[in-house]
């Protein structure tokens, strides 16, 4: 089988940044120079950058969203280093608590 390709999200925000916040160039080169972005790095640039979702908008964007299991396990490794109970944590990303509890399960 194929390994599923991620998204080069360093080239897309870099994109972004140079056609619509050229001005914004120099406070987010720090992350856009990183080889690869973490998960928590993609969602704390979409914040900055984007500032915070209406409600409507975060509804939306959560069909879309996909994790790879390395990107849950940083997500529980978040958790664990900040002593979040399952509901902070869900509350924090935007998750279902049904969904940290399913992931507890399959990988601690």
């Amino acid at each position: 089988m194929h390994e599923q390709q991620k998204p080069n999200y360093r080239q897309i925000y870099t994109d972004i940044i140079n056609i619509k916040f050229p001005d914004k160039k120099d406070r987010y080169k720090d992350w856009l120079g990183k080889k690869e972005l973490t998960f928590i790095d993609i969602l704390q640039l979409e914040n900055k950058i984007f500032g915070l979702h209406n409600e409507n908008s975060v509804k939306a964007s959560q069909k879309h969203r996909s994790y790879t299991e390395s990107d849950i396990l940083e997500i529980l490794d978040y958790q664990k280093k900040n002593k979040l109970n399952n509901s902070q944590l869900a509350n924090y990303f935007k998750l279902s608590r049904n969904s940290v509890g399913k992931w507890k399960k399959m990988f601690k």
